[in-house]
């Protein structure tokens, strides 16, 4: 039982002050009325905190010391300088809006309706697939033992650059880097940070590039060095998923079917499918209509049509479903701290059935765990 924080007070607490909640720290009360009339005293213990994280992320450690995580993962700070785009490339509306603030997408009649895009229009997200899983085959070439998370942002951002392309995720909605790092019980959106990749990890590169006027979104999960069975079996069911998803993709087809394609095959092999993430819609637009839950019985709307362009990107965890956020408001890591992984595709929907706009272009297309 919890003992309310008010000094002299010994009911039992159950409300928890926000602002150590954010900070990782468990302070409860009893009541409001206690909370407030230990709020003069009680601030002070914010300030102390505070101060506290503010000396930590000056050197490379955990910048939230009282969180409490759900596995052995753990953020590295301080993160590096925001990476520059130069001025002569073009950017999404969001680039440098002081929130990220993406307002095509917000706003626009066009989020709100499955685009079918034209011969130009396609030729144009072909482009961009194809610069984009070119970013990521340079990123996983770096990929190995000792690397920083942040050194493969460093990568992503200066291929992405050097293609006359702006790097998607930078500042999104105040995304802070060029690409989402997302190691072992991470399953996506993880900030690239100083902590160096160990054996036996597996780490998810996501990547997306905007070229002209349009974006292309595309993740793996990749092994470094030696991986125990249980997570090569985890990354393969991830890989399967997104694979026998892909090969529904026909005009016609409904898109809530993909969820339950992929739910069945994860469950067959004793995984969960994690569902607070979706695909999406993607085109001059970060992420727009359609939506596509990747778990079963959703409730998606919509077919599929030649010229929508979309991504599949199933999140497979060993454990549970549910997900947790970090404090710094983006890493989504699992509730029970087993690992997830994840692959992801463009895809283009063509008269005859899908067009994977950027998959591999070496080996068969087959993905760089299978090397």
């Amino acid at each position: 039982m919890k003992v309310c924080q008010t000094e002299g007070c010994t009911e039992e607490a159950k409300l928890q002050c926000p602002t150590c909640l954010k900070l990782g720290m468990d302070n409860f009360f009893c009541n409001q009325d206690c909370f407030k009339k230990s709020w003069n005293n009680h601030k002070q213990v914010h300030k102390k905190a505070q101060a506290e994280q503010q000396t930590v992320q000056k050197t490379n450690s955990n910048p939230w010391p009282s969180y409490k995580y759900t596995g052995s993962l753990r953020a590295v700070y301080p993160l590096s300088d925001k990476r520059v785009v130069p001025s002569h490339i073009n950017r999404p509306d969001y680039a440098d809006h002081p929130t990220g603030y993406p307002a095509g997408e917000r706003e626009s009649k066009q989020a709100r309706f499955m685009k079918i895009l034209n011969d130009e229009e396609i030729e144009a997200m072909r482009v961009v697939g194809r610069i984009s899983r070119e970013i990521l085959d340079e990123a996983a070439a770096a990929t190995a033992v000792g690397v920083t998370s942040d050194e493969l942002d460093r990568i992503v951002h200066e291929a992405t650059v050097e293609r006359e392309s702006y790097p998607s995720p930078l500042n999104y909605y105040n995304f802070p880097k060029s690409c989402c790092v997302s190691v072992n019980e991470c399953i996506c959106h993880g900030i690239p940070d100083q902590r160096p990749l160990q054996d036996g990890d597996i780490v998810n590169l996501d990547i997306t590039a905007y070229h002209r006027g349009f974006h292309a979104d595309l993740n793996e999960t990749l092994f470094v060095g030696n991986v125990d069975d249980e997570s090569k079996k985890l990354v393969r069911v991830a890989h399967e998923c997104l694979y026998k998803s892909i090969d529904m993709v026909k005009p016609g087809e409904k898109y809530r079917e993909v969820g339950n394609t992929i739910q069945k095959h994860a469950a067959s092999n004793g995984c969960s499918v994690v569902r607070t993430y979706c695909g999406h819609g993607i085109n001059e637009l970060f992420h727009t209509s359609p939506t596509v839950p990747h778990y079963s019985k959703n409730k998606a709307v919509g077919l599929m049509k030649p010229g929508h362009t979309f991504t599949i990107e199933p999140m497979i965890s060993a454990g549970t479903w549910k997900d947790l956020t970090w404090p710094d408001n983006w890493t989504s890591v699992t509730a029970d701290g087993k690992r997830s992984a994840q692959f992801e595709q463009t895809l283009l929907c063509t008269e005859s059935g899908v067009e994977i706009l950027t998959e591999r272009r070496s080996k068969g297309g087959q993905p760089y765990f299978m090397d």
